[in-house]
């Protein structure tokens, strides 16, 4: 593929966090998500490729847009034929909230290179690149925890670990506090807390917990690009999301889903713009004279290379993002 695709899906989700960010702290999440589809929407239109959205929105019947399995793009007959995976605002519940880490993100392989992981829960790890190769989601918290440490040379006092603050995760942070590491809860936005595994700037070292699946591929797709390493296994609450595995090929659910299962390949794109304030990027900044900042990230798994895009946008000539 085109390496200046990856560019031009920074435009995609600069749109979204543009179109989304008007809505923070008012309480709205809907609002603010479906203002960053729209958004996203209209980049997309733009882009000389042939896409098809394998995480999205929701189903053809539950979402106006992006939703799974919906073409976008020019769709010409040179364009590239890609998977998509999308999340115009990770971390909806922060934006309405006026909260930190929402951000915008959008991972691109080739067709048939991404999972495409149902709409259910996904129990997870994942480190930056100084830890790629010494976790196993199926070794226990004090065995990984360790061999992060010894990878880092910390430690294991000085860890920090990404948990979601969740009720479901008191017995991994009373794991986690036994062994000794420091705790960051996060409300939302487990995309980010994965991603910030991969910065030494973030302070953070591990991501642990059970979150949404699609979010998972995403954030593998992200960590493969950047050097680091996910793992996941599928977590279904009941029988119809066990038979939704059994129809995507997957008959044990325990089984461990590497980042090859997750993301196949090496001609991955990912792009992240910021909402709101996080660890990994600044959200939106608005100025005088309808002008507007945004923080982006992107990044493919063929070269590793991490560009960081700050953009200012005279929103008068982007009326489609005036809501």
């Amino acid at each position: 593929m085109d390496r200046n695709l990856a560019l031009n899906i920074v435009r995609v989700t600069e749109a979204a966090a543009l179109s989304s960010a008007k809505f923070l702290g008012r309480g709205d999440k809907n609002a603010a998500d479906q203002a960053a589809v729209d958004g996203m929407r209209k980049m997309f239109d733009t882009l000389n490729i042939d896409g098809v959205v394998v995480i999205g929105e929701g189903e053809m019947d539950e979402a106006p847009m992006l939703y799974i399995g919906e073409q976008i793009g020019q769709g010409n007959e040179s364009s590239p034929k890609v998977d998509i995976a999308v999340d115009p605002v990770d971390g909806t519940t922060a934006v309405a909230k006026g909260l930190s880490n929402a951000i915008a993100v959008v991972a691109i392989a080739p067709r048939g290179c991404l999972l495409h992981a149902p709409d259910m829960y996904m129990d997870k790890i994942a480190v930056g690149p100084k830890a790629k190769g010494v976790i196993n989601i199926e070794a226990s918290v004090e065995d990984n925890l360790k061999a992060v440490a010894k990878a880092l040379n910390k430690d294991i006092s000085e860890l920090t670990v990404n948990i979601l603050d969740r009720e479901r995760h008191e017995e991994l942070i009373t794991q986690v506090r036994n062994v000794g590491a420091r705790i960051k809860l996060f409300s939302d936005g487990d995309v980010a807390a994965a991603i910030a595994t991969c910065f030494d700037h973030s302070g953070v070292d591990v991501l642990m917990g059970i979150g949404g699946a699609p979010e998972g591929v995403i954030a593998a797709a992200a960590l493969k690009c950047m050097g680091g390493e996910f793992q996941g296994r599928l977590v279904p609450y009941n029988e119809e999301e066990k038979a939704r595995c059994t129809k995507m090929g997957i008959e044990d659910t325990n089984c461990v889903l590497s980042m090859e299962d997750l993301v196949k390949g090496n001609e991955i794109y990912f792009a992240a713009t910021g909402i709101s304030d996080g660890d990994l990027l600044k959200g939106v900044v608005y100025y005088e004279n309808n002008m507007a900042k945004t923080y982006s990230m992107v990044t493919r798994a063929e070269t590793g290379t991490v560009r960081f895009v700050e953009a200012i946008h005279k929103l008068d000539e982007k009326p489609e993002y005036a809501y």
